[in-house]
């Protein structure tokens, strides 16, 4: 008999919540919709670092499948042993696999934002037979073309702005004034544009592991300086099989175009671009989001069930 490694803390109504052990410690991780017949959603938060509450819009799809939600190992309200050897793309993909044998679930759908999209990439390609479908939303699956594409955003800046954030990154100082105002003009811009910012949102940026996102990422979303500084797969889109849709915001950082080029290596995958929306367009366009998602996932069943 296979050792149980997850445990429930919490199970009442539509919902479940527990704790899950993975390489490092535990993981905190909580379905919604539990008992809804449909293939379960899991969904994999960004970061670096971040947590999975900016993600709470999606609950919306549990009205018809378990939608799973989990903090990765040292975010949230995991686990955080602290530890830089943990700290790898391998290693957390890995957890999406611990999450999958711990609920007892054959095939699932996985829905990755940004940082996520890299962790459900590198799952689908370990583990197809237990891999249902793809949304990746915002996605990273390369730093080149992600650097490349923050270049050109930045180049949209005001004159100052652009300056603060050459400076900075000849100097090495990124905590100047000049720096962080550039920062966030870039982040109204490029990562959510909503004049107030959910509560969520807030939520998952208060809880953020900067020494982490810092470790793996660097000290902003357009300076890259961390471990995924070569990261790149997608030379090895083309060995996805399963049903794939890609979404971005026009003004995204992971931009539309780039997207749209990520779209062709993968057959038959689909593309829906938020128009006036950003990297956080499932927060922008809350309702749009949900309807793409929702009838994507409807195609993805009706082709499954006829194979």
């Amino acid at each position: 008999m296979r050792k149980k490694t997850g445990r429930i803390t919490k199970d009442h109504g539509h919902v479940q919540e527990g704790r899950i052990q993975v390489r490092g410690g535990k993981i905190r991780y909580k379905m919604t919709g539990k008992d809804k017949p449909g293939i379960p959603l899991l969904t994999v938060h960004g970061g670096p670092g971040a947590s999975h509450d900016y993600l709470a819009p999606l609950e919306a799809l549990a009205d018809e499948r378990p939608v799973i939600f989990y903090d990765q190992l040292d975010c949230g309200n995991s686990d955080k042993p602290g530890r830089p050897e943990l700290w790898t793309l391998e290693r957390y993909a890995e957890e999406l696999h611990q999450v999958r044998r711990a609920l007892e679930i054959d095939k699932m759908y996985i829905l990755g934002q940004s940082w996520g999209t890299a962790l459900a990439l590198e799952y689908a390609l370990e583990h197809r037979e237990n891999t249902a479908g793809l949304v990746l939303s915002g996605p990273l699956l390369s730093t080149a073309r992600w650097e490349a594409d923050q270049r050109a955003w930045i180049a949209g800046l005001p004159p100052a702005h652009r300056t603060a954030i050459r400076e900075a990154e000849i100097s090495g100082n990124f905590e100047s004034p000049s720096y962080r105002d550039a920062m966030m003009e870039y982040y109204r811009r490029h990562v959510c544009r909503l004049e107030r910012w959910p509560d969520c949102l807030n939520r998952s940026l208060s809880k953020l592991n900067f020494r982490l996102y810092q470790y793996m990422w660097g000290p902003s979303e357009f300076t890259v300086a961390g471990t995924l500084k070569n990261y790149d797969r997608v030379g090895r889109l083309k060995e996805i099989t399963v049903p794939v849709l890609f979404t971005c915001g026009t003004y995204d950082e992971a931009a539309p175009e780039t997207v749209g080029n990520y779209r062709k290596q993968i057959h038959g995958a689909e593309l829906h671009v938020f128009e006036e929306a950003s990297h956080e367009h499932h927060l922008e366009k809350p309702d749009e989001y949900i309807s793409v998602v929702r009838e994507f996932l409807a195609r993805a069943d009706r082709a499954g069930q006829s194979c």
